[in-house]
C-alpha cells in the first residue's frame, strides 16, 4: 500500500526496537514456567537434587526461584511499557504524517475529483479511517511480533515433550485457526459496509448542521429526523452482526483454553497412576512437567487469541487503508505548468479561444465554443438565465476544471503553462457563495496575501472601505479583530459578501473575479461599491458575473449566454438593439420607460 511510505527512518528504528524489546518480554515470559517447574520439583522432592536437600536448603532454593519468577514478571512489566511507548510514537507519527498527506492531496484536487469522492467521505477517511490505521498499528506493534514470536517458542519448548499433551494442544490450535477463518470470511465484507455507511451517517449530519435553518423554517425535523435514523439504523444493525459475530470468538477461545487445561491434567492423572506408588521421585516429575506444559499450552492458546484480537482489528485498517490509499494514488487531474512569470509585456489579459467545456463522464458540452478578450483596465460582465454556463465559464479561469477544448490564455500565456500558485497569484476570486473562516475580520482579508507578502492593516482598511465594510467592522467594539464564527455564521449575508470583496481586494491582483458577488447587497450598497471599486481597479481586469442588469450596464463589455452559448457581445445599449435575449433579461427587470430612460 502506498501509505506505507509515509513510515520514516526512525519509525523502523522503533519498531527495530519494539521487536527487540519483544523477544525479551517473550523469553521471560517463557522462563516462568521453568522456575515453576523448579519449584514444584523442590517442593515435592521430584529429582535426585530435591532429595539430597536438608529442608532448610530445600525452603531456601524455593524462595531463590521464587525470586527469579518475581524477577522475570516484573521485567516482562516493564519491558511491556516500553514496547507500548514506542508503538504509541510510531502509530501516532504515522497517522500525523498520513493525515497531512490526505489532506495536501485533496488541497491538489480539482473539483472533479472533490465530487467524485464527496465531502463527507473524504472527511471521514481523513479521519476515522486513519483512527482505525493508528489504533492497529499501536496495538499490533507488541501484539503482532510477540503472538508468533511466544507461539513458536513455546512449541519448541513442548514438541519433545510427552506425546499426548502435545496432540491435545494442537488440536486446540487448529480448532481456534478454522474458527477464526470462519468468522473473518464472514464479517470483513460487513469492514468495508462500515466504512460506507459511516460516509452515509456523516453526509446526512452534515446536510443537516448547514440547513438547520431551512429545516426548522419548513418544519422538516421529522424528514430529517427519519433520513438520519435510516442511515444511523444501516450504520447500528451492522455494528451489531459484526461484533456479535466476534463476540463468539472470545467465549469459544476460552472453553477451548480451559478444555487444553483439563485435558493436559487428565492425561496426567492416568500418566501418575501407571507409576508405582513407591516411585516418589518419577510422581513429582509428572506433576512437575505437567505444571510447566499446561503453562507453556496456555502460552501457545494466548498467542493465538492475541492474534485474533488483532485480525479483529485487522479487516476494518484494511477497508481504511484501501480508502485512504484511492485517496492517495488519485492522480490529480489538474497538473501544474513552469511558467511562474510572464516575460512579455502583457498584463491583466484574459482571453478565451474556442473555449468548450463538458464536466467528466457527461455526454453534453455546458459551454460550446466561447471566445472573447479581456484587456487590461476593462470591466467584462456575464449575464444569462439560470444554468447557461456563467458560473461554470468563470470557475475555468482559477483552473477549478480544465476546459475540455480550446485554450484559455492570461497575459498570452495558457493557463495550463502556469504553475497554479502564479496562475492564482494573478487572481483575486468572490465566489458566489461567500466563504469566510474561522478567526478574526482582519484574518480573513489577509487570508488573500501573494507570493508570501504580509497584507498590511492600512491595505486591509483600504479595502474594507472599498467593499462597503467599514460600517460594521468600525462599529465593532474590536473593529479588524473581531472574532468571525466558522463560516461566518455570526455575520450576515450581505457582511459575509462584503468582507469577501474586501478579502479580494486586499490582494491587489491584476484580474478580479467577481461570481454573482453582489447578490446580497441591497441597490445603494452595490452601486456605492461598483463606483468605489471601479476607482480603486482602473489598471486591473473586472470580469462580473450577476443577475442584475444595474450591477453590469456600464461594463465595457457584456457576454450574453444562453445554453452554454455566446449568443450577444457588447455594451449595454448594443445589446438591447441588437440581443432579444439580453432585452428580454432587461425587461423582466426593468420597465420600458426605465431602459429609454437608461439610455
Amino acid at each position: 500500500m502506498n501509505i506505507f511510505r509515509y513510515l520514516n527512518k526512525y519509525d523502523y528504528l522503533s519498531i527495530a526496537i519494539c521487536v527487540l524489546l519483544v523477544v525479551a518480554q517473550v523469553w521471560l515470559d517463557l522462563e516462568l514456567p521453568e522456575y515453576l517447574s523448579k519449584i514444584i520439583t523442590l517442593a515435592t522432592r521430584g529429582d535426585e537434587y530435591a532429595m539430597s536437600l536438608t529442608d532448610s536448603d530445600l525452603l531456601t532454593q524455593i524462595w531463590i526461584n521464587g525470586g527469579y519468577m518475581l524477577a522475570c514478571a516484573l521485567g516482562s512489566g516493564l519491558l511491556a511499557v516500553a514496547t507500548g511507548y514506542f508503538g504509541a510514537r510510531v502509530a501516532a507519527g504515522f497517522a500525523a504524517r498520513l493525515r497531512a498527506g490526505v489532506f495536501n492531496q485533496v488541497q491538489n484536487f480539482s473539483m472533479s475529483e472533490i465530487n467524485k469522492f464527496s465531502t463527507p467521505s473524504l472527511i471521514t477517511r481523513s479521519t476515522n479511517d486513519i483512527t482505525q490505521i493508528q489504533m492497529t498499528i499501536a496495538m499490533g506493534l507488541s501484539v503482532v511480533i510477540r503472538a508468533p514470536v511466544m507461539a513458536i517458542w513455546a512449541i519448541c519448548k513442548i514438541i519433545d515433550s510427552n506425546w499426548q499433551w502435545t496432540t491435545a494442544t494442537a488440536v486446540a490450535v487448529v480448532a481456534i485457526i478454522l474458527l477464526f477463518s470462519v468468522v473473518i470470511i464472514i464479517t470483513y465484507p460487513k469492514f468495508k459496509k462500515l466504512q460506507r455507511q459511516t460516509d452515509d451517517l456523516n453526509s446526512v449530519t452534515r446536510e443537516n448542521l448547514r440547513g438547520i435553518r431551512v429545516v426548522r423554517a419548513y418544519n422538516a425535523e421529522n424528514y430529517q429526523q427519519d433520513k438520519f435514523n435510516k442511515a444511523n439504523t444501516n450504520l447500528t444493525k451492522t455494528n451489531l452482526f459484526v461484533n456479535r459475530t466476534m463476540a463468539v470468538l472470545f467465549p469459544i477461545i476460552s472453553v477451548v483454553m480451559s478444555g487444553v487445561a483439563l485435558a493436559i491434567y487428565i492425561l496426567a492423572a492416568y500418566i501418575f497412576n501407571a507409576i508405582p506408588i513407591t516411585d516418589v521421585v518419577a510422581r513429582g516429575a509428572v506433576i512437575a512437567d505437567m505444571y510447566q506444559f499446561s503453562s507453556y499450552a496456555i502460552q501457545v492458546i494466548m498467542s493465538f487469541m492475541l492474534i485474533v484480537m488483532v485480525f479483529i482489528m485487522m479487516p476494518r485498517a484494511f477497508a481504511a487503508g484501501r480508502r485512504i490509499n484511492e485517496v492517495l494514488k488519485t492522480k490529480p487531474s489538474i497538473l501544474d505548468g513552469s511558467v511562474t512569470q510572464n516575460d512579455n509585456k502583457i498584463v491583466g489579459e484574459v482571453e478565451f479561444d474556442n473555449v468548450s467545456f463538458k464536466y467528466p463522464d457527461a455526454e453534453e458540452y455546458v459551454l460550446e465554443n466561447i471566445s472573447f478578450k479581456a484587456k487590461k483596465g476593462e470591466t467584462v460582465a456575464f449575464i444569462g438565465s439560470t444554468g447557461s454556463g456563467k458560473s461554470t465559464l468563470i470557475n475555468l479561469i482559477p483552473r477549478f476544471y480544465d476546459a475540455t477544448e480550446g485554450e484559455i490564455k492570461i497575459d498570452g500565456i495558457n493557463i495550463k503553462d502556469y504553475t497554479q500558485e502564479a496562475l492564482h497569484n494573478k487572481l483575486g476570486y468572490v465566489p458566489q457563495r461567500a466563504v469566510l473562516f474561522s478567526g478574526t475580520v482582519r484574518s480573513n482579508i489577509a487570508y488573500g496575501n501573494k507570493n508570501g507578502e504580509v497584507i498590511d492593516d492600512n491595505k486591509i482598511r483600504d479595502a474594507v472601505r472599498v467593499a462597503q465594510a467599514s460600517d460594521f467592522v468600525e462599529n465593532k467594539p474590536e473593529k479588524y479583530d473581531a472574532v468571525i464564527d466558522q463560516g461566518g455564521a455570526n455575520v450576515s449575508g450581505g457582511q459575509k459578501q462584503r468582507l469577501s470583496i474586501a478579502r479580494a481586494i486586499a490582494r491587489d491582483p491584476e484580474i478580479y473575479i467577481f461570481d454573482d458577488s453582489f447578490s446580497a447587497l441591497d441597490y445603494k450598497t452595490d452601486r456605492v461599491l461598483r463606483s468605489e471599486l471601479k476607482k480603486y481597479t482602473s489598471d486591473a481586469t473586472v470580469l462580473i458575473v450577476a443577475q442584475r442588469i444595474g450591477t453590469i450596464k456600464d461594463a465595457d463589455k457584456i457576454i450574453v449566454l444562453d445554453s452554454g452559448k455566446m449568443v450577444g457581445i457588447g455594451k449595454h445599449d448594443e445589446l438591447l438593439k441588437n440581443c432579444p435575449i439580453y432585452k428580454e433579461i432587461a425587461l423582466s427587470q426593468l420597465s420600458e420607460e426605465e431602459l429609454k430612460n437608461e439610455q
